[in-house]
């Protein structure tokens, strides 16, 4: 654990998910590769697109419509329905050929366990701390294991913006009943997590490598409060 900023009296540690608590890259990677076969085994006309077309696609929507950038489960229903529609769908079966879709990626997305290291810290600092999640993503928190060790998980969407902008932080120190400078964030992105931990006046704590990987980024300013190279480096706060 490496220290650059002092810290404050910690209330509450909130913790970004994804590539933080457990490696995501091969979680993504499962869920959108069980999306791609029910729409080419479903959808034959879709068979002509890859996920190369798809993601083409998407980007093309976003620039049309830069909001849904906030709401990624919103952004993945658009993006298929769109899609299907573009490819020769009606609209009543482009909408039920993104729903099945959708339906597919969801439960694949959450189809696997935090592992037992990082439970067992979790259950650790519980003891001393009030644990929640901030994230980005649209994990089902129940589904991976989470629910028995953060007292709530907020995620962007419906009308809340992404990290780095504040509205997860800023709505989870209203609900903790906490000032932010009491609220200690811990994510595995600079750009998402530190940046916007510390614009929203949090302390941030930057998990590098993240979860999963061997290799350290260069730091960036702002600096976070700490940096940690294992999760589990936490437990010193204990």
């Amino acid at each position: 654990m490496q220290v650059f900023r002092r810290l404050s009296s910690i209330a509450a540690i909130s913790f970004d998910l994804d590539d933080t608590l457990y490696d995501n890259r091969p979680v993504i990677q499962a869920a959108e590769a069980a999306q791609l076969a029910l729409l080419q085994r479903e959808y034959a006309d879709s068979r002509c697109w890859g996920k190369a077309e798809w993601r083409q696609h998407k980007i093309a929507l976003l620039a049309q419509h830069p909001q849904l950038s906030h709401d990624p489960t919103a952004l993945r229903l658009a993006t298929l329905k769109s899609g299907l529609h573009q490819l020769g769908y009606d609209p009543a079966k482009a909408a039920e050929g993104a729903a099945q879709a959708l339906a597919e990626f969801m439960h694949q997305r959450s189809n696997f366990q935090v592992p037992v290291k990082s439970l067992a810290l979790l259950k650790q600092l519980a003891t001393r701390f009030t644990l929640i999640g901030l994230s980005n993503g649209n994990v089902d928190p129940t589904r991976i294991g989470l629910d028995k060790h953060l007292a709530f998980v907020i995620q962007a969407g419906n009308g809340l913006k992404m990290k780095p902008h504040e509205d997860l932080f800023f709505l989870a120190c209203q609900r903790l009943a906490i000032a932010p400078s009491a609220l200690l964030h811990v994510g595995d992105s600079h750009s998402a997590d530190v940046a916007g931990a510390i614009k929203a006046g949090c302390m941030a704590a930057l998990l590098n490598p993240a979860f999963g990987q061997n290799t350290s980024l260069p730091l960036e300013s702002p600096l976070p409060h700490l940096q940690l190279q294992d999760l589990q480096s936490l437990a010193l706060l204990l």
